[in-house]
């Protein structure tokens, strides 16, 4: 098997562990662990310390064994090993006896650190509409090149709207195309536990060697680094030696760099460097597209019009939508009842109550501010330039569309300004739609999130 393959199997015995488990169990001991090879019917694993390895052998080993085994007939047990240079100096005694040595990356081979990958996670599997193109352009943009098109390519976008299927996509397809390339992708807290662990045991210069030597860094969900100003330091400083190398850097959040509240000037100017790429909350269309992607594999037919129904009705995010689809395709195989619309209403009740919700203005503000790449406190300042007035000004006409508070309680919200304002962007907005196909497209996206 080679490393790849590995990769596969570890990603979806993962998985398993996951649901076994629970979350917070696979986040405490089973996500430290890194497979590393397999020889003669054995698969090794790495773990960061003695006293986890001993844990995970105690308690979790059995387990872990029976679904590599399901995986692969191949694999006769599993060693899991101490990583010398992870392990502090006492445990470094303790382990010395070791037959099998922690196996850094070295050139030509794959990186064997971080998360493993989901192998659902592909460009064959990323529905592609309006609200993704560029994102999902991007992305395949830096995955089928070996020279590095753009650095870092930072993406972003709303929960559950597709940034960590792009960064699975972007390294399954690395992985395929160039193997010998190092890849290392996490997220950022997984970063920020290999740095606070460097620091513990006094091996900051293994972490820096580690990391500065991949092809590749992919970090999930940057945000959560904010206000870690020891974490972000390291970050800057890793961040800077690979794009001096010419590697290449791959970033997600749930904001634009500049919007990243906590996170320092000089890193949020490094992360807008290269190409930033955002991903519009999901319309109707590309709702309805992802829904009969999925229904394709299911194991019960589930009717056009149900789908349609979902798609009208979930509009939060892709998770949610594809968890529906999931309650009412497993509620007609455990109890036998036939998929129609009045069945989903009944399956999907609360998600439904929660999706009928009536819609704020200041909800409104939020989602219209991050479309725009604006924050949220520009729309109740003064300030009238043109990158800012004309966000504020949509936000008003969708208040007066999809609100029932009259101008002068819209204008209250937006600042304190008056009602004759909000009538004038409202009136404003109508008239510049008839003109500016870019503004129509702007409005018919966000109209979608708060439609019901």
């Amino acid at each position: 098997m080679n490393n790849l393959d590995l990769e596969k199997i570890w990603s979806i015995v993962y998985r398993n562990l996951q649901y076994e488990l629970g979350g917070p169990v696979v986040n405490s001991w089973i996500s430290p662990l890194i497979v590393d090879k397999f020889y003669a019917g054995v698969l090794y694993i790495k773990a960061p310390s003695l006293f986890l390895r001993d844990w995970v052998v105690n308690n979790y080993l059995d387990l872990i064994t029976r679904f590599c085994q399901k995986e692969n007939k191949e694999i006769k047990s599993i060693e899991i090993f101490v990583s010398l240079v992870h392990a502090s100096p006492s445990e470094k005694i303790s382990i010395k006896t070791e037959k099998v040595e922690e196996q850094r990356a070295k050139p030509g081979e794959t990186a064997t650190f971080g998360i493993p990958l989901d192998p659902k996670f592909t460009f064959d599997n990323f529905v592609v509409g309006k609200p993704n193109e560029f994102a999902y352009a991007a992305a395949r943009r830096v995955a089928e090149v070996d020279t590095v098109a753009f650095n870092p390519l930072f993406l972003y976008g709303a929960v559950g709207l597709g940034k960590t299927h792009l960064m699975h996509a972007i390294a399954w397809n690395i992985k395929t195309r160039s193997p010998k390339r190092n890849i290392a992708y996490m997220s950022a807290e997984k970063f920020m536990y290999y740095f606070i662990k460097s620091v513990r045991y006094k091996d900051t210069m293994a972490f820096k060697e580690q990391f500065r030597a991949v092809d590749v860094l992919m970090i999930d969900d940057i945000q959560f680094i904010c206000g870690k100003d020891s974490t972000q330091e390291e970050f800057f400083h890793t961040f800077n030696a690979l794009v001096d190398n010419n590697r290449q850097v791959i970033v997600s959040a749930d904001k634009s760099p500049s919007d990243l509240d906590g996170m320092e000037e000089r890193l949020k100017s490094r992360l807008g460097w290269g190409l930033v790429a955002d991903i519009h909350p999901t319309t109707y269309e590309l709702r309805l597209g992802i829904l009969q992607s999925k229904a394709a594999f299911c194991s019960t037919k589930v009717p056009e019009v149900v789908l349609e129904f979902i798609a009208h009705k979930i509009t939060t995010n892709i998770r949610e939508l594809e968890g529906a689809l999931n309650r009412i395709v497993a509620n007609a195989v455990f109890v036998g009842r036939e998929i129609t619309v009045e069945s989903a209403k009944d399956v999907l009740a609360d998600l439904l109550r929660t999706s009928d919700r009536k819609v704020t203005v200041e909800e409104i503000q939020k989602k219209v501010a991050s479309h725009y790449s604006i924050k949220f406190n520009d729309m109740l300042s003064p300030r009238r330039a043109r990158q800012v007035a004309l966000p504020r000004q949509v936000a008003m006409y969708l208040s007066k569309k999809f609100t029932t508070l009259s101008l002068p309680e819209i204008g209250k919200s937006f600042g304190g300004r008056d009602h004759t304002t909000v009538l004038h962007a409202c009136k404003k907005i109508v008239k510049t739609l008839e003109e500016d196909s870019s503004l129509a497209e702007d409005i018919r996206l966000l109209s979608d999130i708060f439609s019901r």
